[in-house]
């Protein structure tokens, strides 16, 4: 899942070479997703009234659900 995001955030962006997507396992929430972008490109992630963001949200909460786990993505 981590390589999905990190995919899909360098094609949005202008810097990719700064995007870090870290995955985390938690017991409670399933699987943390941590995507590092440059603070220049925040607002291409986000995107306007942050769909962008979501979009990218119901993508890995699919990906998870037909796993069998639950996920999460955090945009730091």
């Amino acid at each position: 899942m981590r390589e999905l995001v990190e995919f899909i955030a360098k094609s949005i962006v202008n810097s990719p070479d700064d995007v870090v997507a870290t995955e985390e396992t938690t017991d409670e929430e399933g699987i943390v997703i941590k995507l590092q972008v440059a603070d220049d490109d925040k607002g291409r992630i986000i995107g306007k009234q942050g769909r962008i963001a979501q979009a990218i949200r119901t993508l890995i909460r699919v990906k998870a659900a037909k796993q069998g786990t639950r996920a999460t993505l955090e945009i730091i």
